[in-house]
């Protein structure tokens, strides 16, 4: 046993050897082989070979940072699914931060959303079992369990609310992107960055051609992220020319440029693009780039600070390695990693409420009032849950503002 661990070790070990630090690598393989023995032969309850070394290369990664991980055949075949926009579990983006699971952001019309999880929200326990010591692959697969089925997630928020939210597992079918026009304002809500999405916000302008546009809003708050190139895709289809984004792996090295090379789709009309805490990733990369061009203004809060570039690695059969490769800059070479983007006009979410004055009093309070047969019944009346939500969106409204103002000031004078 003890003569094949040291030969799995040894295809590790590179082939020159020219540090000093490299000649310790035999010295510590060798204590891997011998951990690995005495753990197989000695440990109270059996385990398997491929337990241990996967349990090992999970160890050494997620050591690394809260993206590195190791995929086995399932969690692969899982993200592969994912990126195409429908998945099983609970619908939310997440991340390991000091032994918990840190919520990026809820998606868009998943359990996990109406179930009124928050970006920020820290995962403590999941069905009462503790989170802290689980890898995050660990605590992914118990939210993932069966369509149907409900888990209880205990949730610490800001640092002093503790909630028990109970959700049930449901097909995840993202609807990437939403989009209509309000106020002569084409408005364009994208959820993540999946598969196709810069179709579907092409095929939106394209049917805002009808309207008399002033400007846009793209709504990136609470989008997780996603795909690369999605990101720079519809960056493009608001940017004329110029840088999107580049990468740098180990000590700086220059990794990859990306450029647009489409027209601005939208004319230059006045963009405003929403951003929040919940905003991560491929979200940062399409704001920052739109900001440093000056093509955008950004509004909302501080994004997430996901700057970092994840590699999916295949390593041996149906399996892979994701590995942290590189960060991402913006156009002007700002570093996106733990800074996020800030934006330009700072809004913090706030809820309106209508206040009701009982003291004065109308007709339709009085005994015997007559009826207006013009209104229509109360269901008739009633706003969609959407519908009531927007209106309620104190951050969305100020962007709907934003461009009111810009057009009104652009206006030629007689």
């Amino acid at each position: 046993m003890k003569k094949l661990i040291l030969i799995i070790c040894f295809l590790f070990v590179p082939f020159s050897l020219k540090s000093e630090e490299d000649k310790d690598v035999y010295k510590y393989l060798n204590l891997f082989g011998e951990a690995f023995e005495k753990i197989k032969n000695n440990y109270v309850e059996k385990v398997t070979s491929k337990d241990l070394i996967e349990s090992a290369i999970e160890g050494m990664l997620s050591d690394l940072d809260p993206h590195s991980t190791y995929l086995n055949y399932d969690e692969l075949n899982e993200l592969k699914v994912q990126t195409k926009g429908e998945f099983g579990g609970l619908g939310i983006e997440v991340t390991l931060e000091n032994g918990f699971v840190k919520v990026i952001a809820p998606i868009d019309d998943t359990p996990a959303a109406k179930a009124g999880i928050k970006s920020g929200d820290l995962i403590t326990h999941l069905d009462d079992e503790p989170v802290l010591g689980m890898t995050l692959s660990e605590a992914v697969t118990i939210m993932r369990g069966k369509v149907g089925s409900k888990i209880k997630l205990t949730v610490n928020r800001n640092e002093s609310e503790n909630l028990n939210i109970f959700i049930t597992r449901a097909i995840i079918q993202l609807k990437a992107v939403k989009a209509k026009v309000e106020n002569n304002i084409g408005y364009i809500r994208v959820s993540s960055f999946n598969q196709k999405v810069d179709k579907q916000i092409i095929d939106s302008i394209a049917k805002f051609k009808e309207n008399n546009l002033i400007g846009y809003v793209l709504d990136l708050r609470n989008n997780p992220g996603g795909l690369l190139d999605q990101a720079v895709n519809v960056t493009d289809i608001f940017l004329a020319r110029g840088e999107i984004v580049s990468t740098r792996g180990r000590n700086g090295k220059q990794g990859s440029r990306y450029n647009a090379v489409k027209k601005d789709l939208t004319n230059g009309l006045p963009l405003v693009v929403l951003i929040n805490q919940g905003s991560a990733s491929a979200s940062e990369i399409v704001a920052g780039a739109l900001q440093d061009h000056k093509r955008a203004i950004i509004m909302g809060t501080k994004s997430f600070g996901k700057g970092s570039v994840q590699t999916i690695i295949p390593s041996g059969e149906d399996v892979a390695i994701k590995l942290t490769t590189a960060k991402y800059y913006t156009p002007l070479g700002r570093s996106i990693q733990k800074t996020g983007i800030d934006p330009d006009i700072l809004v913090e979410q706030a809820e309106l409420k209508k206040i009701n004055d009982n003291s004065k009093r109308q007709e339709s309070d009085l005994r015997g009032a007559m009826e207006n047969d013009q209104v229509d019944d109360d269901k008739k009346k009633q706003l969609s849950k959407e519908d009531q939500e927007e209106i309620n969106d104190y951050q969305l409204t100020r962007a709907f503002d934003l461009i009111l103002a810009m057009n009104l000031i652009n206006k030629p004078t007689n």
